[in-house]
């Protein structure tokens, strides 16, 4: 038995590396502080006014953002009684607005998921939402210049959807999402993560460069940067990202971007570091309105990101298949040299 599973496990290993995506040359993340206050130890969401971060915890019975400095260090917590589900993300808005990402559903059993939006004061406001296809369980939040939201939802073979409101916000609603696309993550070999190998397609997070013209979403071990010079997030998820490995994070989950351009990233755990990767904006190669690369320069600095090779999905596919034959051939010679 134990020979039968060494070799579904090597062809499933060898597969998934064809899928994988090529390394880019960026700088390493460097580390900026440690988030050391025990109010903190699921850091799921992470924003930046240029000054001070903001910060939310996985869950929750009541909505809370922490306040930090550039120590990490909580100045103060915006709190409000409104009892959350299962809060994953945070999004700010031009006019300071802070909205929370209530879409959390593991077991796919929620009727409606949730926005919070959530004023420097304290004032909450419900929206409730519903996907047109079923439960997912989502952890991205993005939101565009004009304050649209965006969800991208986090699936164990890549094929994140993303969705964002068919109609006016209404509260407490609710309002119908309508899907605007797929994405297609491919794993890859950087470090770190709850879950090894799948950990590289699960989305946990996302982010809107503060002029709008960049926007990132991330798994467990890597980020990836889309350009959207107009500031159409579903025209810019369509566009060949930039991919920025955040190696060694036990659980990355949160990301953000600072006003100059720097990407910062952290993750859940106890006394878990918040690191930056210092101008990641001018990594991603600037395109024109219609998806086209602009002038050369960008991309010859950055490489290419998500890479070619086959989709997670396909890859998982085709290794299922081709562990099934293996299993097939080895049960079937074990069994022709028993008898002799």
């Amino acid at each position: 038995m134990t020979s039968r599973w060494g070799a579904l496990l090597a062809v499933v290993s060898f597969v998934l590396a064809l899928s994988a995506a090529p390394a880019v040359a960026a700088e390493a993340p460097t580390t900026v502080c440690t988030v050391s206050d025990k109010r903190i130890t699921e850091l799921s969401g992470l924003v930046s006014d240029g000054q001070r971060w903001y910060a939310i915890n996985d869950g929750g019975t009541k909505l809370q953002v922490f306040v930090l400095g550039r120590d990490c260090a909580v100045q103060r917590v915006i709190t409000n009684s409104l009892d959350p589900y299962d809060v994953e993300d945070l999004a700010r808005a031009s006019d300071g607005t802070l909205w929370l990402s209530d879409t959390g559903d593991n077991d796919k059993k929620r009727e409606t998921v949730a926005l919070e939006a959530l004023t420097p004061q304290g004032k909450a406001t419900l929206y409730r939402l519903t996907y047109p296809d079923g439960q997912h369980d989502g952890e991205a939040l993005l939101l565009d210049r004009a304050g649209t939201p965006y969800l991208v939802t986090k699936t164990p073979f890549g094929d994140s959807g993303i969705y964002r409101p068919a109609a006016q916000l209404q509260s407490p609603g609710p309002t119908p999402l309508e899907k605007v696309g797929t994405l297609d993550f491919r794993t890859t070999d950087t470090p770190g993560g709850p879950v090894a190998g799948f950990g590289s397609v699960l989305v946990t997070g996302g982010a809107t460069s503060a002029d709008g013209t960049v926007v990132a979403l991330r798994t467990y071990t890597d980020a990836y940067l889309y350009s959207a010079p107009d500031g159409d997030i579903a025209a810019a998820l369509k566009r060949e990202p930039v991919r920025v490995p955040l190696p060694n994070e036990k659980q990355g989950e949160a990301l953000a971007f600072e006003p100059d351009g720097t990407l910062l990233s952290g993750g859940e755990g106890v006394g878990q570091p918040i690191k930056a990767v210092r101008g990641a904006t001018a990594l991603v190669t600037p395109a024109t309105e219609d998806g086209t690369p602009a002038a050369a320069g960008g991309e010859a600095a950055a490489g290419k990101s998500a890479g070619k090779g086959m989709g997670t999905g396909p890859a998982l596919l085709l290794a299922v298949c081709l562990a099934g034959g293996g299993l097939f051939v080895i049960t079937k010679l074990r069994r022709r040299f028993s008898r002799r």
